[in-house]
């Protein structure tokens, strides 16, 4: 028991060193620990910065006004229930007519138009065509834009609008007044008696069923009109420029056609004056007549 005593004394002390060892090994690493925390903390902060900074950016309604708002600016508003039929009337002269042909059917295929009528003439003086064109109506600006440029002369321009909103509104008010009126007679139907009612109701029916496809067909017409506008386009080349003045006459020409009509007058006069021959027979005949009897016959009587 004595020997135990000196041995657990020693263990004891054994642990306490140890211990303290363990002591000043943590307390050497605790700022390196603190370090890291500061770290972590201060990259924390950093991201918690940067999620107020991207909620800020992502919702500019609640706290910042638009730039329009601030400067005072409205945008208009496009009134997409307007009807306006636009109309243009273009004469051009051009330099190349095969280039400038390629170029306009180009711009059609680009600005989503198409070719209503097309006619083409060619003299000896210039090579023309004349071309009809529908357009969209948020493309008829730059569709006219396009065609006059600086190789081109203008020689006559008109554009036309037409706001048709109004026959628009007041056909369509009136077809729906139709339709109402065509269901109280389609309950009038339902409700005669005998076969002349039903016919009589049959025909009311009928007339308002035609008013009412002819109002529709109205809108039809005018909605399309306005949704695509139209152009009248004519361009030329001069090919020949003193081919223009062959058209004119000189005098002495004038006189050959003259002396030449005549003839032809007089050929004309012989011939009607053949076609007539039974009637100078006729008047030969009776001139023969007259002559054998009438004249012949007086002397002896006187005496």
């Amino acid at each position: 028991m004595k020997f135990l005593k000196p041995a657990a004394i020693v263990v004891c002390i054994l642990v306490a060193l140890v211990a303290c060892n363990s002591g000043l090994s943590d307390s050497k690493n605790k700022p390196q620990d603190i370090s890291s925390v500061t770290l972590e903390q201060n990259e924390n902060k950093a991201t918690g910065e940067d999620d107020k900074i991207a909620d800020t950016t992502q919702a500019p309604s609640q706290k910042q006004k638009p730039q329009s708002e601030i400067k005072g600016v409205q945008q208009p508003k496009v009134d997409w229930d307007k009807k306006i039929i636009k109309n243009a009337s273009i004469n051009l002269e051009v330099k190349n007519y095969q280039s400038f042909n390629d170029l306009l059917h180009g711009n059609i295929k680009r600005f989503a138009a198409y070719v209503a009528q097309e006619e083409q003439n060619q003299t000896d003086y210039k090579i023309e065509n004349t071309i009809t064109i529908k357009v969209p109506v948020d493309q008829f600006d730059d569709l006219v834009t396009s065609l006059i440029t600086g190789e081109q002369k203008l020689i006559d321009k008109k554009i036309t609008s037409e706001d048709v909103t109004t026959q628009v509104v007041d056909t369509r008010s009136r077809m729906e007044a139709k339709k109402q009126v065509r269901l109280k007679y389609l309950d009038l139907l339902k409700e005669a008696k005998n076969m002349e009612e039903i016919l009589n109701v049959q025909k009311e029916i009928n007339g308002i069923q035609e008013d009412i496809e002819a109002a529709n067909g109205r809108i039809e017409y005018l909605s399309h009109s306005a949704a695509y506008s139209t152009i009248n386009l004519t361009y030329f080349q001069v090919v020949n420029a003193s081919a223009k003045n062959d058209g004119e006459v000189s005098y002495g020409t004038k006189i050959w056609r003259s002396f030449k009509n005549g003839w032809n007058w007089i050929g004309d006069f012989l011939i009607g004056l053949i076609s007539i021959w039974p009637l100078f027979f006729l008047g030969f005949l009776c001139w023969f007549a007259y002559k054998k009897w009438i004249v012949v016959k007086t002397p002896k009587r006187n005496a």
